[in-house]
């Protein structure tokens, strides 16, 4: 019976590294949907509240990747254990960067709050951003829930947030060059664009890692 013991302490040990896992993916979901938001409404008190969301998720995932090393350290954890846990350190790393890119996406809208953006260039920001937030979603509980299906939509996903951000491309540089006035400002939609993207990879590289974390190979 005794024997028992240490597995029942690895296994609430690693429960508590999925809880702390759940913690900082809704923190990350919650924080880039405040960022975007700013786009439409700008409110100093939420572009605050995104960056410091965005360092607490930071030390969220130093937290996370500490526990998780400790652990592998500890229990010398195999098969299916061992990729999960090195998932997490993985999941943990892309989750950060996603909170400084929606810092970076507030502090761009800060700069459009007194300016009059051009309706089309706006849509396909809205209709981008509303995108990239399905696809994070999808990616964080494709991970947390192990669903080989919901993963492997995203590499599909990704192709249609790189048409929105040829379309938002587009559609930004003509309203430049019908209003010269609007470049200082309206480069900052394209910023905006940009990082809105580069999360969208990081949902890709999050399924990517759910992938091989249930089957061992390479997506």
């Amino acid at each position: 019976m005794e024997k028992k013991y240490p597995r029942i302490l690895f296994r609430k040990r690693l429960k508590d590294l999925r809880k702390d896992m759940e913690e900082v993916s809704q923190k990350t979901l919650k924080t880039h949907k405040l960022a975007v938001d700013l786009l439409m409404e700008y409110d100093e008190e939420k572009k605050e509240k995104v960056i410091k969301n965005s360092r607490a998720i930071d030390d969220m995932v130093f937290n996370l990747e500490r526990k998780a090393i400790s652990l592998i350290a500890a229990e010398q954890p195999v098969a299916g254990d061992l990729r999960f846990i090195e998932a997490c350190i993985k999941v943990g790393s892309h989750l950060k960067r996603i909170g400084y890119l929606a810092a970076n996406i507030a502090g761009a809208a800060e700069k459009l709050k007194d300016e009059e953006i051009p309706r089309r260039p706006l849509e396909d920001l809205k209709h981008m951003s509303d995108f990239v937030q399905m696809m994070l979603s999808k990616g964080i509980y494709a991970f947390l829930d192990q669903n080989m299906e919901m993963a492997r939509e995203l590499r599909h996903d990704d192709d249609k947030v790189d048409d929105l951000f040829d379309q938002t491309l587009e559609h930004v540089t003509r309203s430049m060059f019908e209003d010269k006035e609007s470049i200082s400002y309206m480069v900052n939609l394209l910023f905006i664009a940009r990082f809105l993207e580069r999360v969208g990879d990081r949902a890709v590289s999050i399924a990517d890692r759910t992938i091989f974390m249930i089957t061992c190979e390479k997506p």
